[in-house]
């Protein structure tokens, strides 16, 4: 009897637990406070590029961050692509000295991006001057699709980023580039491309609004999550990252990122969120593609749970902080669970759906509620254009396109039982659709 009564009550609790933490997120994204700039001749800069067969894009990236930011290096890491990264990107660094290609051969390439920042990391040490300023140059990883707004150097080096010393990495907002597209899979049809469209805007959503607002809540419980692409670290925070865990980015880590930004924390320094900055990169059209990307990411969150006691036990996190973290960490566990309760209350039949008829309007309600209410706060702040109904529609879409965070959790639970460890790269919009492996597994 008391068995079934914990099955009964757990979704309520894990139900509390969410819409307490997106009432935070929420009001974080409403009250956020404008960026103020500052200088960002005052620093130094180096961009991390790292690359995989990514000849469709890489080109133009290289050419926006050095046309947008010409006092800036970049550093390009060819991860032994097999089509022509290398070569396009070792012809343009013919041509400007502050192009650099950072090569990786086999077997001691394509064992994860960690690595091959590490790579660009170890390179940029041997091209300072002994007597650098450390604490004034910047790292700032970009994927090889992104686009970095104009304007983010200035936005990350004011008084609330890398003008505060205590500050060790600040990561940008995130959206998608190609969310007005209106045939992201031309070889497709009418159907299939509104289908198309409407992932990319929901990831859009996702990214602008929903997970901003966390990254804002996180601003204010000192927990703020570095990603992959727009992630600004400070040099002198990386090295003395290194000189504990003896690389800045983890070996074999399938969320290097996030990983990295634990490891910032834990090291004193601070962590920030700058919202009124952005870095674009493409949303994926293919239902397929983005479950083989959050598949990855789900894995690598799970991966995470092991800092959990250090995260505890540290000084430099307060309690609010570690209450985050902790959530953080939970997210892929509590989609298990959910799973395997919602097995459990079919098994039980009829007499638990009697019992839960009575509130299961209101639990759809405050179920569904939360997302719906993201669409109208997205179209005000980045789709003005769209009509009230449309922003509602979007919400609704965003509540649906939730429920992959299920599937990619029971994907990557399962990877991490089988010792599947490997690094899932997830192919570009323009690469052809093959029948091919994409990952190198380890």
């Amino acid at each position: 009897m008391f068995d079934s009564l914990l099955i009964f009550l757990f979704p309520f609790v894990l139900l509390a637990c969410f819409l307490l933490y997106w009432a935070g997120a929420r009001h974080a994204y409403r009250h956020r406070p404008r960026t103020e700039t500052g200088d960002p001749t005052a620093l130094d800069w180096h961009f991390f590029v790292p690359c995989r067969d990514e000849e469709t894009v890489v080109g133009a990236t290289v050419a926006q961050l050095r046309g947008d930011f010409p006092a800036a290096h970049v550093w390009v890491i060819d991860d032994d692509s097999d089509d022509r990264t290398g070569h396009i990107v070792a012809a343009l660094a013919e041509d400007d000295r502050r192009i650099h290609l950072v090569r990786r051969v086999r077997p001691d390439a394509r064992t994860g991006k960690g690595d091959a920042l590490n790579a660009a990391y170890d390179q940029l040490g041997e091209f300072l001057p002994a007597d650098a300023d450390r604490a004034g140059v910047v790292v700032c990883v970009v994927d090889a699709d992104g686009r970095l707004d104009p304007g983010a150097l200035a936005a990350v080096s004011g008084p609330a980023g890398f003008g505060d010393p205590e500050v060790g990495g600040v990561q940008v907002g995130v959206r998608m580039r190609n969310v007005d597209e209106r045939r992201p899979l031309p070889e497709r049809g009418r159907v299939a491309n509104a289908l198309a469209r409407l992932l990319v805007r929901v990831q859009d959503m996702e990214f602008a609004v929903s997970n901003a607002g966390m990254q804002l809540l996180r601003v204010r419980t000192g927990s703020v999550g570095l990603g992959g692409n727009g992630q600004f670290t400070r040099l002198s925070a990386l090295d003395r990252i290194a000189a504990v865990e003896r690389r800045p980015w983890k070996r074999g880590a399938l969320l290097e990122d996030y990983e990295l930004g634990l490891h910032m924390i834990l090291a004193g320094y601070r962590v920030t969120h700058v919202a009124d900055a952005w870095v674009s990169q493409e949303g994926l059209p293919r239902l397929r593609r983005l479950l083989t990307q959050r598949t990855r990411w789900a894995q690598g969150n799970l991966q995470c749970v092991r800092y959990a006691p250090r995260i505890v036990s540290s000084r430099h996190y307060g309690g609010r902080g570690v209450l985050e973290t902790l959530y953080t960490f939970c997210q892929p566990v509590a989609h298990l669970v959910t799973l395997a309760l919602t097995a459990a209350l079919l098994v039980l039949g009829g007499c638990g759906a009697l019992v839960l008829w009575p509130v299961a309007p209101v639990l759809a309600v405050l179920a569904v509620g939360p997302f719906v209410l993201w669409g109208p706060v997205y179209r005000r702040d980045h789709a003005p254009q769209a009509s009230r109904l449309t922003a509602v529609l979007w919400g609704l879409a965003l509540w649906l396109y939730a429920y992959h965070l299920f599937v990619v959790s029971a994907r990557g639970f399962v990877r991490m039982l089988r010792g599947r460890n490997g690094w899932a790269k997830t192919r570009r919009n323009a690469e052809p659709v093959t029948d091919g492996p994409v990952a190198r597994e380890s």
